[in-house]
C-alpha cells in the first residue's frame, strides 16, 4: 500500500531561526567578505565569557589581537577560499576544534563565511587531533590566563605593561581574593628578570619568630635548632628575580627596617653574621590593609610605606567588575572539569544568580564554589546546587534593587536599551537607527551611559 503523501507547513520566522542557533552546542560565527562578524550564537558566552552583543559588528582581527583565541582560522579560510580545519584555544580555556567554510558569489569572492567550533570534551579526541596536525601557536596572548572583560582591570594590565620593564618597587593594593599575587606574577613575567626566579613569601602564614631567619638566612650557630652550615635566606635565594611580599602589612616592625635595607641599598646581614650580602632583587609588595591607618597607629614604618609605594596598584573587587564574573566562572569550569575529568556545564538560571552575588572573597572564593559545584552536582550545575549562603544573599542585593519609582524604572530600561545599542555598532548613528530616535538624542545617551564603553 502507498503511503499518502504528507505536506508539512511549518512557519520558520527568523525569531525561531534564532532561537534555534542558540540552542546549538556549538558555536556559530559568521563573517562578511571584510571579516566583520554578522552573527554569533549564544554558545560565544562560553567559550569568550562575551555576550554576542559584544561581538557581532566588531571586526574578527580585532577579537583575535586583544587574544580572545589562538591561533586564528580567518586567515587561511580567505586565502585559499575553500573549507578550513583547526584546533583552537579561548583564553578562559576552551579547547575547540573550529571549521571554517567560505560562501562565494558568481565572482568567486568570498561573500560570507561560516566558522562553527566544537569543545573537545576528552583526552583521547584532542591528543587524536595534536598527533594528525602538529603546529606551534602563533599568537601568544601578553596576559596570559589573565582573564578580563573589565575595562578597569584592562586600564591597570596596560598600566602594568609600562612599568615591569623598571625595576621599581611595587604596592598592589585590594580586598583579599582580588588577584594580588596573578597580577605580582604578571609584572615578572613581562620584566628584564622573566627568566629568574619569581620568589612568594606570605609575611603572615610564618611565625614572627622564624620570619628574620627565613628572609635574610642565618650563620653556623646562629641560634640554638640552627642548621650546623647556616643557611641563605629566601632574599639570596631569589637573587636576579623577582621577591613578592604579600601580606606585607603583617611583617613586624622589628624587621622593617631590615627590608627598608634591602630595597635601599641592596644589603642586608643575616643573622648571627657579620657579612653583609649583596642582592640584585625586585620588591613586589601586596596587602589588604589600610597602611596609612597602620602608619597613624604606629603599626607600621612610613618610611617604608614611601619606598614600596614608588608604583601604586589599586585592584578593584569582583563585585566591581561584574563583568569579569562569566568568564572567571567558564574558565575555573573548564579548569576543573578537566582535574576531575568531569565535562560539567552551568543552567542559565544559576549563572544570573552567581552574577548577582557581591562576592566578599572576590575570585577566590568564585574558583572555590566552582570547584565545589564541579564535584558535587550533576552534569548540570543548577540553582539547587548553590550553598544558601549564596542564594539567599542574592535574594537580598535582588530586593534592596528593585526600582523604588516609575522614573528609576524607565532609567535603568533607557540605560540597558543605550547601552546594548552601543555595544554592538560603536556608532551615535547607528544607535539612532537601531532605537529610532535622532542622532543628536543618542549622542547625549551614550555620553551620559556610556562612558566607560567610550574609554575602554
Amino acid at each position: 500500500m502507498k503511503s499518502p503523501d504528507v505536506t508539512y507547513n511549518v512557519e520558520m520566522t527568523l525569531q525561531t531561526l534564532l532561537k534555534i542557533l542558540d540552542h546549538s552546542s556549538d558555536e556559530i560565527f559568521v563573517l562578511d567578505g571584510k571579516q566583520q562578524i554578522l552573527y554569533v550564537n549564544q554558545v560565544c558566552e562560553r567559550h569568550y565569557g562575551l555576550k554576542p552583543t559584544d561581538v557581532i559588528g566588531k571586526y574578527n582581527l580585532e577579537l583575535f589581537e586583544k587574544g580572545y583565541w589562538n591561533p586564528s582560522i580567518v586567515p587561511e579560510v580567505f586565502r585559499n577560499k575553500k573549507p578550513c580545519y583547526m584546533k583552537q584555544k579561548t583564553y578562559i580555556g576552551a579547547e575547540l576544534l573550529t571549521s571554517a567554510i567560505p560562501i562565494l558569489n558568481d565572482t568567486g569572492e568570498i561573500e560570507l563565511v561560516v566558522i562553527t567550533s566544537t569543545e573537545t570534551q576528552t583526552y583521547k579526541m584532542i591528543k587524536a587531533y595534536e598527533n594528525a596536525h602538529e603546529s606551534k601557536p602563533t599568537h601568544v596572548n601578553k596576559s596570559d590566563r589573565l582573564i578580563t572583560n573589565s575595562s578597569k582591570i584592562k586600564q591597570i594590565l596596560n598600566f602594568c605593561e609600562k612599568v615591569a620593564p623598571t625595576d621599581s618597587t611595587v604596592l598592589i593594593q585590594g580586598e583579599s581574593g582580588t588577584g594580588k599575587g596573578v597580577l605580582a606574577q604578571f609584572i615578572h613575567r613581562l620584566s628584564k628578570r622573566a627568566n629568574s626566579p619569581f620568589l612568594t613569601i606570605n609575611c603572615a602564614a610564618i611565625p614572627e619568630e622564624l620570619l628574620e631567619s627565613e628572609l635574610f638566612g642565618y650563620a653556623k650557630g646562629a641560634f640554638s635548632g640552627a642548621n650546623s652550615n647556616g643557611k641563605p635566606g629566601l632574599l639570596e635565594a631569589a637573587n636576579g628575580g623577582t621577591v613578592f611580599l604579600d601580606e606585607i602589612g603583617e611583617m613586624p616592625l622589628s624587621l622593617q627596617a631590615k627590608l627598608l635595607q634591602v630595597i635601599q641599598d641592596k644589603q642586608f646581614i643575616p643573622v648571627g653574621s657579620n657579612e653583609i650580602k649583596k642582592v640584585d632583587i625586585r620588591i613586589i609588595a601586596a596587602t589588604n590593609q589600610n597602611l596609612i591607618q597602620m602608619i597613624n597607629d604606629k603599626k607600621f614604618r612610613e618610611d617604608l610605606f614611601y619606598r614600596l609605594n614608588v608604583i601604586d596598584i589599586h585592584l578593584p573587587s569582583l563585585r566591581e567588575r561584574k563583568e569579569d564574573i562569566i568568564p572567571l566562572v567558564y574558565n575555573f569550569l573548564y579548569k576543573f572539569n578537566e582535574k576531575y575529568s568531569e565535562n560539567k556545564v552551568i543552567s542559565e538560571e544559576c549563572l544570573n544568580i552567581l552574577i548577582h552575588y557581591l562576592w566578599p572573597g572576590n575570585v577566590r572564593q568564585l574558583e572555590n564554589l566552582i570547584e565545589r559545584l564541579v564535584v558535587v552536582s550533576d552534569s548540570v550545575i543548577q540553582v539547587a546546587d548553590l550553598p544558601e549562603l549564596i542564594t539567599n544573599n542574592v535574594e537580598q542585593v535582588a530586593k534592596l534593587a528593585l526600582p523604588t519609582s516609575l522614573d528609576e524604572a524607565v532609567d535603568e530600561t533607557k540605560r540597558f536599551l543605550i547601552r546594548r545599542s552601543f555595544q554592538t555598532y560603536k556608532s551615535s548613528r547607528k544607535v539612532a537607527n537601531d532605537l529610532g530616535i535622532s542622532q543628536t538624542k543618542a549622542s547625549k545617551l551614550i555620553r551620559e551611559y556610556c562612558e566607560d564603553l567610550l574609554n575602554s
